[in-house]
């Protein structure tokens, strides 16, 4: 009986890295270390640190990639920027797909270029989608975007335009997404009609929250300069001077689709944001959100950004999800 040939393992290598500032070592490694383990977990590299000196073993590849998020991460720190663990997971993504067709610098260790400010927050894109997602954002006047839960859409959309609001790019910002149970009937809701569609819109105000002091959230909605509100709420209105979100979106029928976008006005903005995986219709073969991706994509002025399960910015285990669950279709 002839012996299978021993397959020789991959070749080791080892690199070292040092770094100018010893006082961003402390949020560069992380409390306990934490983010030289989860480098150390994901791309399969042993990383060890003394003093502002770390040294990292592995393989080629492997090491290359946890040589450019170290030094990204550092980078952000240099230039003021906050780490955390979401921040750490979406940089060793990236290290994956390192073209990002200029938007980002296809360096991975060299911090985004597009970035949105708010007044509690920088945001800086976490995945190669959504560095161009966000260079979209600002260029389109209506973007669709299209993707499973948590992979930042309605929230980059709304933070788009509370930076728009506050330079007085725009009047007004209008967020609004129709009023569909998600499998489930609630039936009747007491309280007035406020306290009966904020249920549907609370995803909307919790983004709202986390780019504003609560304080200038309240007076902008009590003076009207922003507006939430369910999608039956737009007909009939020309909206001039806004930003419009609509989230949701694959939960409108056709019609209600047609009305939304043409409540276009002068100088507004639209984003149109959904699952088209999630449709929560009594029919969900007449979404409106894939009917008027069918038809207006490749219009001028019009651009559609689609996420993938690779771009969830969640917990990991959300993608694992949407993962098993895309399995099944």
């Amino acid at each position: 009986m002839s012996k299978r040939p021993a397959v020789a393992p991959a070749p080791r290598s080892r690199v070292e890295l040092s770094f100018e500032q010893p006082a961003l070592l402390v949020p560069l490694f992380g409390e306990f270390d934490r983010n030289l383990v989860a480098i150390e977990d994901r791309l399969g590299v042993y990383v060890s640190a003394r003093g502002n000196r770390v040294q990292i073993e592995g393989e080629a590849d492997a090491i290359a990639r946890a040589r450019d998020v170290l030094q990204g991460l550092y980078n952000r720190l240099a230039e003021g920027q906050d780490i955390d663990q979401d921040v750490v997971s979406a940089v060793i993504a990236m290290s994956a797909q390192p073209n990002l067709d200029g938007i980002v610098s296809a360096d991975v260790a060299e911090p985004p270029k597009v970035m949105i400010r708010t007044r509690r927050k920088t945001i800086v894109p976490r995945s190669v989608t959504q560095a161009t997602y966000m260079e979209a954002l600002g260029r389109y006047d209506a973007i669709f975007a299209l993707g499973p839960a948590g992979t930042g859409k309605t929230y980059l959309a709304v933070a788009q335009a509370v930076q728009q609001l506050i330079g007085g790019s725009v009047d007004r910002l209008i967020l609004s997404r129709p009023a569909v149970e998600a499998g489930e009937r609630l039936g009747f809701l007491p309280g007035d009609m406020k306290e009966k569609v904020d249920p549907y819109l609370r995803p909307l105000y919790d983004a709202l929250y986390d780019m504003l002091p609560a304080e200038q959230v309240e007076r902008r909605i009590a003076s009207g300069e922003i507006e939430i509100a369910p999608l039956a709420f737009m007909r009939g209105r020309t909206l001039a001077e806004a930003f419009i979100i609509l989230d949701e979106a694959q939960n409108t029928t056709p019609q209600q689709m047609k009305m939304f976008l043409t409540r276009f006005g002068m100088r507004s903005r639209m984003v149109i944001c959904g699952d088209p995986k999630q449709v929560d219709l009594p029919n969900p073969g007449q979404s409106g959100l894939a009917d008027a991706v069918a038809r207006l994509e490749g219009v001028e002025g019009v651009a559609t950004v689609r996420f993938g399960r690779g771009d969830v910015v969640r917990h990991p285990l959300v993608g694992r999800i949407v993962e098993a669950y895309e399995g099944d279709a």
